[in-house]
């Protein structure tokens, strides 16, 4: 993941994402509805969730959760939070990761 903040006060719970964790650790990817990146995203993002056991892939549409982009500073889509088994964000990065990144960047989180 390109720009990597750590960012260890912040947490998301179930309720707040609209889904459950991830048993190790959860990809959460905010979106918009014309965000050409947040498509590639959302494929690279689902590929790591499928090879990883325990991880889950979470998209929230930046539009309809203000709340949440605002709370989380969240500032272009498309951006990715990484959480661990706990909802606490470990990692974060603006625009669109690599695949690499995006796996070692899971190892923080498990």
């Amino acid at each position: 993941m390109r720009v990597r903040v750590r960012d260890e006060e912040q947490r998301l719970a179930e309720a707040e994402l609209g889904a459950e964790l991830g048993e190790r650790a959860t990809l959460v990817q905010f979106s918009s509805a014309f965000c050409a990146p947040c498509r590639a995203t959302r494929r690279v993002l689902g590929e790591v969730a499928a090879m990883v056991p325990g991880v889950r892939h979470v998209e929230i549409d930046a539009e309809a959760r203000l709340d949440l982009v605002r709370r989380l500073g969240v500032l272009r889509t498309p951006t990715v939070l990484v959480l661990d088994a706990g909802g606490r964000v470990v990692r974060r990065a603006a625009g669109q990761p690599r695949k690499a990144d995006v796996i070692a960047a899971l190892g923080e989180a498990v």
